[in-house]
């Protein structure tokens, strides 16, 4: 079936499962976590993939869980808040022929009262970072990454975080890109209000230009990962 919106009760049932995020709770509403989210997720996946196909020919797209749908468990081993369930929907398109996250992609996420969508990593691996870090000190690729950064944020684009302190080693601390050498990661993204389109089937071209918008640091990742 096409894709034609996610119901009215979307973000009613994230401000519920907030309020309410037990096992039992949960359990007791598994259906109509089905009819506001994983049955018309399913439909947007079907529905965006081909497009998004035409914008990157190699992105990947999966509409099971796990696949494009990410799990609504939360992995608690390591964390001191112990809520089972994310208070969040999100998507996950990859780069590439293996799923995951270890590849560059487009990511959707969507809260009670905002919608984020944007490209990139959330986490580099080591031999990742070695390759990152490596592009942004060539003088080529590492200009064009600075630039595309400092349109994307004057364009209102949240971009990166600085993840280390100080300027690895091997680089001096003085260097021209030495922000960019301190990230642990790479992504740019969108954050706005709840579209009105939410509930219909033109979400599905709002979020291809969101996508469309960001698909530069996806694609600058992708050749520097290589």
């Amino acid at each position: 079936m096409a894709f034609e919106g996610f119901p009215k009760g979307t973000t009613r049932f994230l401000r519920d499962l907030t309020a309410h995020n037990d096992k039992v709770w949960f359990d007791a509403h598994r259906e109509r976590f089905a009819e506001v989210w994983t049955d018309p997720a399913k439909e947007f996946v079907s529905t965006i993939g081909p497009k998004l196909r035409k914008l990157v020919k190699t992105i990947g797209y999966d509409p099971r869980t796990p696949g494009s749908l990410m799990r609504q468990h939360r992995d608690t081993r390591f964390s001191a808040d112990k809520s089972p369930y994310k208070t969040h929907f999100d998507l996950w398109f990859w780069d590439g022929d293996e799923r995951g996250f270890g590849r560059p992609g487009f990511y959707f996420r969507l809260t009670d009262d905002e919608l984020m969508c944007g490209a990139g990593m959330h986490v580099f691996e080591k031999d990742q970072l070695v390759k990152y870090r490596a592009a942004v000190a060539d003088p080529k690729r590492g200009a064009a990454l600075a630039k595309l950064v400092e349109a994307l944020r004057a364009d209102g684009v949240d971009v990166g975080r600085e993840e280390w302190k100080r300027v690895p080693k091997g680089f001096a601390p003085d260097h021209p890109r030495a922000d960019l050498l301190r990230f642990g990661a790479l992504h740019a993204g969108r954050t706005t209000p709840v579209p009105t389109e939410l509930g219909s089937a033109a979400l599905v071209d709002v979020v291809v230009e969101r996508f469309r918008e960001v698909n530069k640091v996806r694609a600058w990742l992708a050749d520097a990962l290589a």
